[in-house]
């Protein structure tokens, strides 16, 4: 019966130390999607821009992302949660092989927490944005440019949907790590 009870206890951890490795690799996997979100996002809003003929040939009203501030540090913020998530792969990995590494996990949840907020902050402001072009604000005399501007606001609107996806993906990630740090404290 001793002998039972052993090989059981033994095939526990050899278990838990599996599953952590599994939450690893879907780590690695997830921030992955997250780095192709954000830039994929910093790439769209980037590139847009849209020129409209107005009466002549020679008199043209354009449209930027640069035109606008807070498009432009959507475009940042994206660009270094990007660079950070390719950066993070390092540790990643770490964490494939070392299934019980703590310092990392936990320098990770701090960065991870950190992106998240710089990349809500340009979402949500950007989201703000685009939701005037749509809409506009009569009450302020702000008419919707999306009639005019289409090409300009599907693909600003395709950005953040991008972003938004990467902000869900950075809370993943952050889930992950906490919980692969809660079973090792378990398992100590």
């Amino acid at each position: 019966m001793k002998a039972g009870a052993l090989e059981l206890g033994h095939a526990s951890k050899t278990t838990k130390s599996g599953v952590n490795r599994g939450m690893s690799i879907l780590d690695l996997f997830i921030r992955i999607i997250a780095i192709i979100a954000t830039l994929g996002s910093a790439i769209a809003m980037g590139t847009t821009n849209e020129t409209l003929p107005f009466f002549t040939q020679f008199v043209r009203f354009k449209a930027k992302y640069n035109d606008l501030p807070t498009f432009t540090f959507f475009v940042v913020a994206n660009a270094i949660v990007s660079a950070y998530l390719v950066l993070s792969l390092g540790l990643s990995i770490y964490h494939i092989m070392r299934s019980r590494a703590q310092a990392t996990r936990i320098a990770l949840i701090f960065f991870d927490a950190a992106m998240l907020g710089l990349l809500t902050a340009g979402a949500s402001a950007s989201a703000a944005i685009v939701y005037l072009a749509h809409k506009g604000n009569t009450k302020t005399n702000w008419f919707p440019i999306c009639q005019q501007y289409d090409s300009f606001c599907h693909r600003t609107s395709g950005s953040l949907v991008g972003s938004f996806a990467g902000v869900v993906l950075i809370i993943l990630l952050i889930f992950l790590s906490a919980i692969a740090l809660s079973r090792q404290s378990l398992n100590h």
